[in-house]
Formats: C-alpha cells, sequence, structure tokens
C-alpha cells in the first residue's frame, strides 16, 4: 500500500475498467481483464455485457471466476451457449466490441505471447497456452490488454507469438486480412501505451500518480517513445476503490468457505 492509500495494481485495474464503456459486448479473459471487466460492471458501466470463452453470455459473477470453467460465471450468466456459438456467431461475425485480455509477453506492436518463455522445444516455462485469445485478438472490434510492465514482459521480440497484435507494424494486420482495429491500448501498473497511429508501435500516453517516464523506458525491453502531450491519469476514487476491494473481499471469503 503506498502512502497515497492503494496499490499499483489497484491504480491498474481501475485504469483498466474505466476504458470500459458502458453497453459493450466485452469479451473477457480469465484474470486482471476479468477483474477490471467485473469492476466496470459494478461501477460506472452496469449495463456491459461480459462474454466468457466457456459459452456463458451476460455473466455476472459475484466473485471473480478461477477459470472459464468456474461454476460462477454460468449460476448468473443470462444465458449459456456452445463454445462454437460463442466464436461463430459472436467473435468471428463481428458482435464483440471489446475483446480484453492479458499476457505473459507483448512486443511493440502489441503482439502477445501466452504459450512459452524460452525456446518452444526446451521451454524454460510452459504457458497457460492460446486458448481463445487468437481468435479474440483477430476478430474483436478492437482489443484491450492489461499487465504490469517489466522487461520480463515488455520484451523486443517474444519468444513465441500466441496471438497477432499489429504484427510488424503499419499495415500488417489489413495484409493479413484480421477484422477490427487491433489493440488499442495497454494498461499497465505505470501507465498507458496506445498505438501510433501509422507505426502502430506501442507510445507511453498515460502515466499512474507518482510513477515517471525514466520507470516507464526502465521497465519496457525496447526504446520506448512518449507521446508528446503526455497525460496523467487520475487516481482511484474511493467508490472505485471500494467496489474493487468489496470484489477482492467476496472472493476471499468464497474460497475460504466463508460468507460473502
Amino acid at each position: 500500500m503506498s502512502e497515497r492509500g492503494y496499490t499499483t495494481d489497484e491504480m491498474m485495474t481501475v485504469a483498466a475498467a474505466r476504458a470500459l464503456h458502458d453497453g459493450v459486448v466485452c469479451f473477457v479473459g480469465i484474470g486482471l481483464p476479468s477483474e477490471a471487466a467485473n469492476l466496470a460492471r459494478a461501477t460506472h458501466a452496469p449495463n456491459t455485457l461480459l462474454i466468457y470463452e466457456s459459452g456463458t453470455i451476460g455473466a455476472k459473477p459475484d466473485v471473480l471466476p478461477l477459470s472459464i470453467g468456474d461454476g460462477e460465471l454460468a449460476e448468473h450468466a443470462d444465458s449459456v451457449v456452445s463454445v462454437p456459438e460463442i466464436f461463430n456467431y459472436w467473435l468471428q461475425a463481428g458482435r464483440v466490441d471489446v475483446g480484453f485480455l492479458g499476457g505473459a509477453q507483448v512486443d511493440r506492436f502489441g503482439n502477445i505471447n501466452t504459450t512459452v518463455i524460452g525456446p518452444y522445444g526446451a521451454p524454460k516455462v510452459r504457458l497457460p497456452g492460446a486458448g481463445g485469445a487468437p481468435e479474440i485478438a483477430a476478430s474483436a472490434r478492437e482489443v484491450m490488454m492489461i499487465l504490469r510492465q517489466s522487461p520480463r514482459s515488455f520484451v523486443e521480440r517474444l519468444d513465441f507469438v500466441t496471438s497477432v497484435g499489429h504484427g510488424a507494424g503499419g499495415d500488417a494486420r489489413a495484409r493479413l486480412g484480421y477484422h477490427g482495429r487491433g489493440p488499442t491500448m495497454v494498461i499497465t501498473d505505470l501507465g498507458i501505451l496506445r498505438p501510433h497511429p501509422e507505426s502502430r508501435e506501442l507510445t507511453l500516453a498515460a502515466l499512474h500518480p507518482g510513477a515517471t517516464v525514466e520507470q516507464a523506458r526502465a521497465a519496457t525491453g525496447w526504446p520506448l517513445h512518449v507521446a508528446d502531450e503526455l497525460e496523467r491519469t487520475a487516481p482511484p476514487t474511493p467508490e472505485e476503490l471500494g467496489a474493487l476491494r468489496e470484489l477482492h473481499a467476496r472472493t476471499r471469503a468464497a474460497r475460504e468457505g466463508g460468507p460473502r
């Protein structure tokens, strides 16, 4: 906990939640994306339609799900359909406004690795894998990402390209035939990065309170460009922090078997 009364992770989650507008259809990844999306639904965006890969439409979890197969997602969902219907009817048909993803590594063009750290044949770490992320990255109208910023996660070259963001930059997505705008925002514990309108290279667009350009550059594995007009993220409000901490408290209680 910082002197400001909140952690860098809380600032990151709040900033990510603010990026979701009320009423959007959001295809959510497990972990940090799910935390931010459910905070948005609990605060300024109650009509956000959350979709999870397991087939839940309009999921309204009271606690953070452990996985896409967590029964919490189906219990309060508007509908539960087959996985092929989620991908064919919703995602690939262009009905998903935002794909909200995490990752282990991201490069300067928003490409994501969730497969291996190190050589594929003999990796240092084998990660959870692709799941539906490649399809989400390819077909959602836009993609937002959330992950902590460090030289290990923001790398010059991915160990494996699991999900394509802006490919090699420029018009690579169009040449690949991908639908949607690709990554439009990467929210970290230090700030917010957005792709340059021409090169599509991720550029530091905003800093969270207390963070510096020097910190952001030191936490990035490539020479990080900074926007000419660098913004400052507004700190979390008491309402945002309260809702986030209540969500975490309910989740802990549920995992420990106590009352929510």
